[in-house]
């Protein structure tokens, strides 16, 4: 009945508001696709996720606190949202392929750079330039969805995407783990440097131009300006970029204090971590397969709100086990309900947040990604700023989560019938 509802009421409003254009060019096979740019949205994940296991260690090798070490996380997750607000935007003028190829070059090379670090200052200065080369993976992957797919297909495919890509953040501490078995943490900025190697040959040679000349936008500073503006003033697209940031704190939050807080509190060894840290992971995976099917049935709206609510409980739940000092299992349990709500947060904010702007899907791709990075790469020292416990950590996701479902409905409500409107209920 509810999935009916929402059909209807798809069906009602574009019969007033104007869809917005449809693919420019036929989308090629989507698992092929999704495999493709699975790859270049793992270059985040990868570079967070594969050396977590190896903080503590580091710690001790560089002789740094482990405050300064989060610090190396704090300034890729920003370093990610500033090289997004650049990339997205010289994508939309020169095309998708070109910048990407030059980024995917800067990634391999800092990571070069990052395995040679001498201490933690030069470790922070190539995990910046680092994150400015991945960052064109991740804008340029979600402006290729929106130049290739509208609508209910979009939100599917994101769905998709998030397959590929969560298998990225399940295995990366696994491997890093399994690296620190036979090498230093430095092996494991190798490893990254030889996957930006492979997917610079991979892109070169595989990856399609999705944005005909004739789609693109003036490189001029003043364009791009007025870009950023208009998309700034639009109250449903800020709404959603929020959200999408808000959801991201609170699992930014768990990736910075749950290295600490899991083996230095509850004793857990780094394979240890990495294995609850994948599940969490899967946990994300499956969330987001699951709304890949509701999606044809629900209004995105619909299942966003799902996810929100699940986020909030979950995080109100890691709140209560660790101010109990509860056991491992009641704080494991709520930690999964809060990271796998993101596999539904994600894909349907993100597709209403760039289903009204097809002309300028790597801006808003970029604005989207600055708003997630420096929203998650603010809060992500929080947890160490107040002392790094559980219940440090505890706090900052269920203030995050709680906030992303109170600015959803505040700033998204008014317009709530128009906004399900938009979303072409057609798969291209």
């Amino acid at each position: 009945m509810a999935a009916r509802t929402a059909v209807n009421e798809v069906r009602t409003t574009t019969a007033t508001h104007s869809t917005p254009p449809g693919p420019t060019t036929r989308p090629p096979r989507t698992a092929r696709y999704a495999l493709l740019l699975g790859g270049l949205t793992a270059f985040g994940p990868l570079s967070i996720d594969m050396y977590l296991p190896a903080l503590p260690v580091m710690a001790s090798e560089l002789r740094s606190t482990d405050t300064q070490l989060q610090l190396t996380l704090a300034v890729f997750l920003v370093g990610l949202g500033i090289g997004q607000l650049v990339a997205g935007p010289l994508s939309d003028a020169f095309g998708r392929r070109r910048p990407l190829l030059v980024g995917v070059v800067v990634f391999a090379a800092a990571s070069a750079v990052a395995a040679l670090s001498p201490s933690v200052p030069a470790l922070i200065a190539a995990r910046a330039v680092q994150a400015l080369g991945a960052a064109t993976g991740m804008v340029i992957a979600r402006a290729a969805v929106r130049d290739l797919y509208s609508g209910v297909a979009m939100a599917r495919f994101f769905s998709t995407l998030m397959l590929v890509t969560g298998v990225a953040p399940v295995l990366a501490p696994l491997l890093g783990g399994q690296l620190l078995r036979w090498t230093s943490w430095r092996g494991i900025f190798v490893a990254l440097t030889a996957f930006g190697i492979v997917l610079l040959v991979v892109a070169a040679l595989a990856l399609p131009e999705t944005l005909p000349r004739h789609n693109r936008r003036s490189a001029r500073l003043g364009p791009i300006a007025r870009t950023y503006a208009a998309l700034l003033s639009d109250r449903i697209f800020v709404g959603h970029a929020l959200t999408v940031g808000l959801a991201f704190a609170a699992m930014f939050a768990y990736i910075s204090g749950s290295s600490f807080v899991l083996q230095h509190t509850y004793g857990l060894t780094p394979a240890e971590y990495g294995l609850v840290f994948g599940l969490n992971g899967l946990g994300l995976v499956l969330v987001g397969q699951i709304n890949g099917r509701l999606v044809s049935r629900f209004a995105p709206r619909t299942l966003l709100r799902t996810g929100l609510a699940m986020a909030t409980v979950g995080g109100l739940g890691v709140v209560a086990a660790a101010a109990t000092d509860a056991s491992l299992p009641l704080l494991l349990v709520p930690l999964f309900v809060t990271i796998s709500s993101v596999g539904m947060v994600g894909p349907n904010a993100t597709t209403l947040a760039l289903t009204d702007h097809p002309d300028s899907a790597g801006s808003a791709s970029a604005l989207l990604g600055l708003v997630q990075f420096l929203v998650g790469g603010g809060t992500s020292p929080i947890v160490g700023l107040l002392g790094g416990s559980a219940l440090a950590m505890a706090a900052v996701m269920a203030t995050a989560t709680a906030a992303a479902l109170v600015v959803s409905v505040s700033l998204t409500r008014a317009a709530s019938s128009h906004e399900i409107g938009r979303i072409d209920h057609q798969d291209r």
